[in-house]
């Protein structure tokens, strides 16, 4: 089993960046399929991204992508969100989460994480 801390959320202006850390305890990060989900008021969590437990390149959303990076130091076993030209439409709670490896693919919907972080705010203002 693994545990995830999300932190590095804030209040940031329009065209601002941040960047979001997934910290994990408990078991390595290379075990599990990797995804970052936001999600704002009144709206579904969606996906931002997602890593495969094999790795190799990373998915990106259409509205994140060009703007946000994803990188892994595995040696502090932590996950990184770079947010680049953010945007108000960004915020939101964004999550960590982690899938067990069972398939060799991206895992798009949030029914196939097993473990969720408790989410950070990012607030964009215009």
């Amino acid at each position: 089993q693994v545990q995830l801390v999300e932190s590095g959320g804030g209040l940031v202006q329009a065209g601002g960046s941040l960047r979001l850390s997934c910290a994990a305890s408990g078991r390595t990060l290379s075990s599990y399929a990797m995804g970052w989900f936001r999600q704002a008021p009144g709206k579904e969590r969606e996906l931002v991204t997602a890593t495969k437990w094999s790795g190799g390149s990373a998915y990106y959303a259409d509205s994140v992508k060009g703007r946000f990076t994803i990188s892994r130091d595995n040696a502090k076993n932590t996950e990184y969100l770079q947010m680049n030209s953010l945007k108000p439409e960004d915020t939101a709670v964004y999550y960590c989460a982690a899938g067990r490896s069972r398939l060799d693919r991206y895992y798009y919907s949030r029914y196939e994480y097993d473990y969720w972080g408790q989410g950070t705010q990012v607030t964009v203002s215009s």
